[in-house]
C-alpha cells in the first residue's frame, strides 16, 4: 500500500459511509463500469455540482476495484454482490487513486503542487515494481510504460477526484493550466497500461482548452447526459426509504417528508427526473432539523460573484425566480470555466454547473428553499440591485401592516412599489404582479409559511372567497393521521390591481 497506489484510504472512507444510518446503496454503478475496465483504455469524466456525492462514488470505485484492502465484507451486503461479475472484479486491480484537492502545506506554486504528486506516485511504483530500473527524474508515464513491458502487460485503474480543484487556486497562472492539462494527457492518453481512468469534478472538460489534450474522455454532465444520472443525488424513492428510517430512529421527529422536498429537491437529470441534494437530506435527518446546510465562504457572496457583471439585466430575472418562475436560458456547461462571464447565458450556465440554479425544459430556476435563503440574503444586502434591494427591505413594513390588518398601508406600499420602484417590469400581467407582491412579502417567508394561490378575477373580496371555497387552508393540516405541523392563525390576503385606475386594493381575513 502506498500514497496513491493501492491505498487503503478509499476502502476505509467508503466503509465509514456505509455505516451511516442514512446511507444509500448506489453500488450498481460498479456493474456499469466493469465493462469499461475490462475493455481497457477507457476514460470517463463525471461532472456534478458540489455536494452531489462525487467523492463518495469515487471512494466506492476505489474500494471495490483496488487491491489496497480486502473490502468483501463491505460489498457482500450491497446490491453489486448479486452481479455475476462481482467476485471476478472485487479487489482485482492495481489502483492509482489521486485526490487532486489535497495540497502540500503552504503550497504557493503549481510546481510544488504537481511535483508532490509525481514524487509520491514514483515512490509507490518503485516499491511495488522493483524489477523496473528507473530514476526519480524519469517521466511518470515512461515509468508506467516500462512496468507494462517488464511485468507482462500490467495495467492500472486510475480514479482521480476533483480534477478541476487546481483551477480555483489564486497562484495558478495560464501557463500552469496548460501544463496541468498536458500532465493529465501525458499520463492517461493512448497508454496500454490504462485499463480505465475515472475522473470527477465540477467543471466540464469540453471547451476547457483550445487543444485536444483530454479529448479521450467521455463526459457525463448533469444537464445533457442521462447515463449515470441516478447515481449522483437522491431520487424520490431513495428519500422515501431514508425518511422511513428516520421515523424509526428519531425519538421526536421534527422533519416532514414534504419539508425535505421543499428544501432539498429541485435538481434534474437530463431526462427531467427530480433529484435531491444528498448531503443536505442526510444532514437534515441526522440533526432532526430542516435548515440551510449549503456552505460557502459567505452568506450570499458566491451568487453575487457570478451576477456582478450584468446586474442591470439580471435583477429583473431575480425577482421572477424568487417568486418561483423559470427564466429562458441556453445552458452551455463549458461556460462555467470562462474567466470573464459577461452574457446572461454564460452567467446562468456557470450557476447551473455550480448548483446555484437548476435547469430543465429550457429554463433556469432557483431549485429549492435551501438555495432560496441565499438569494433572499443577496436581495436584502446588495445595494447595487437597486429597486430590488429597496423592495426587499420594505418587506418588514409590509409584514407588519399585514399582521396588524392595516390594508391601507399595504396598498400604499404596493403603490409605491409599482409607481417608483419597478421601472423595467411592465406590471401588466399576472406573473409580474405576483413577482412584485412576492418580493414585498420577503420578510414573511423568514417566519411564516407563505402560500401563493391561483389568481382570482376582479376584487380582493373575490380572492378571499376563492381561498375559502377551494379550502386552501387544508394543506396546512398535513396528511390524515399525521401530527399537525401548523398550529397558529392562518390569514387569507386578497390583493388586486386595477389597470385603469392604477390602484391596489387589499383585504385580510383570518381563516
Amino acid at each position: 500500500m502506498g500514497f496513491y497506489l493501492n491505498s487503503a484510504a478509499p476502502g476505509a472512507l467508503y466503509k465509514s459511509e456505509t455505516e451511516n444510518p442514512y446511507f444509500v446503496d448506489k453500488s450498481q454503478l460498479l456493474e456499469e463500469l466493469i465493462p469499461f475496465v475490462q475493455q481497457g483504455n477507457k476514460h470517463i469524466c463525471i461532472t456534478r455540482p458540489r455536494r452531489f456525492g462525487k467523492t463518495v462514488m469515487a471512494n466506492m470505485i476505489g474500494a471495490f476495484f483496488g487491491k489496497g484492502s480486502d473490502t468483501q465484507d463491505i460489498f457482500d451486503a450491497l446490491q453489486i454482490s448479486s452481479s455475476p461479475l462481482y467476485k471476478d472484479n472485487l479487489n482485482h486491480y492495481n489502483l492509482i487513486y489521486i485526490d487532486f484537492s489535497k495540497m502540500p502545506a503552504e503550497c504557493s506554486s503549481y510546481t510544488s503542487y504537481i511535483s508532490r504528486i509525481e514524487k509520491r506516485l514514483k515512490t509507490d511504483l518503485l516499491k511495488d515494481f522493483p524489477d523496473v530500473e528507473f530514476s526519480m527524474e524519469d517521466a511518470l508515464w515512461d515509468i508506467l510504460d516500462s512496468i507494462f513491458d517488464v511485468y507482462h502487460g500490467q495495467k492500472f485503474l486510475f480514479v482521480m477526484d476533483e480534477w478541476d480543484y487546481i483551477f480555483h487556486r489564486d497562484f495558478i497562472l495560464d501557463k500552469d493550466r496548460k501544463g496541468y492539462l498536458q500532465f493529465l494527457s501525458n499520463l492517461l492518453k493512448d497508454h496500454a497500461y490504462v485499463s480505465m481512468s475515472y475522473m470527477t469534478g465540477i467543471l466540464p472538460i469540453s471547451k476547457y482548452s483550445s487543444g485536444s489534450e483530454l479529448n479521450m474522455f467521455m463526459e457525463f454532465k448533469m444537464t445533457s447526459m442521462e447515463i449515470f444520472g441516478e447515481y449522483f443525488g437522491f431520487t424520490d424513492e431513495e428519500v422515501d426509504v431514508l425518511y422511513d428510517k428516520y421515523l424509526h430512529l428519531c425519538k421526536a421527529p421534527q422533519v416532514s417528508r414534504e419539508g425535505l422536498r421543499e428544501w432539498y429537491d429541485g435538481y434534474f437529470t437530463a431526462s427531467g427526473r427530480c433529484l435531491y441534494n444528498p448531503r443536505s437530506v442526510v444532514m437534515a435527518l441526522r440533526f432532526n432539523q430542516l435548515s440551510n446546510y449549503w456552505t460557502s465562504s459567505g452568506p450570499y457572496d458566491e451568487i453575487f460573484y457570478y451576477i456582478r457583471n450584468d446586474i442591470e439585466h439580471i435583477r429583473d430575472d431575480l425577482v421572477l425566480m424568487i417568486s418561483g418562475e423559470g427564466i429562458d436560458a441556453r445552458v452551455e456547461e463549458f461556460a462555467a470555466s470562462a474567466m470573464d462571464l459577461r452574457t446572461k447565458n454564460q452567467i446562468y450556465s456557470a450557476m447551473v454547473v455550480y448548483g446555484l440554479l437548476t435547469y430543465t425544459k429550457g429554463k433556469v430556476f432557483i431549485p429549492n428553499r435551501e438555495l432560496m435563503f441565499k438569494y433572499e440574503e443577496l436581495l436584502r444586502s446588495e445595494k447595487s440591485l437597486g429597486y430590488v434591494y429597496r423592495l426587499a427591505n420594505i418587506s418588514d413594513q409590509m409584514l407588519k401592516a399585514t399582521l396588524s390588518g392595516d390594508t391601507d398601508r399595504m396598498a400604499e406600499i404596493l403603490q409605491l412599489a409599482h409607481n417608483t420602484e419597478t421601472p423595467i417590469l411592465s406590471y401588466n400581467n399576472e406573473t409580474e404582479l405576483a413577482a412584485v407582491v412576492n418580493l414585498v412579502y420577503l420578510s414573511a417567508r423568514d417566519r411564516y409559511r407563505v402560500e401563493r394561490e391561483d389568481k382570482a378575477d376582479h376584487s380582493p373580496e373575490e380572492a378571499i372567497r376563492q381561498i375559502r371555497e377551494k379550502q386552501y387552508a387544508l394543506r396546512f393540516r398535513g396528511k390524515p393521521g399525521e401530527k399537525e405541523r401548523y398550529t397558529g392563525q392562518i390569514l387569507g390576503v386578497g390583493i388586486s390591481y386595477d389597470k385603469d385606475t392604477k390602484e391596489h386594493h387589499c383585504k385580510i381575513e383570518q381563516l
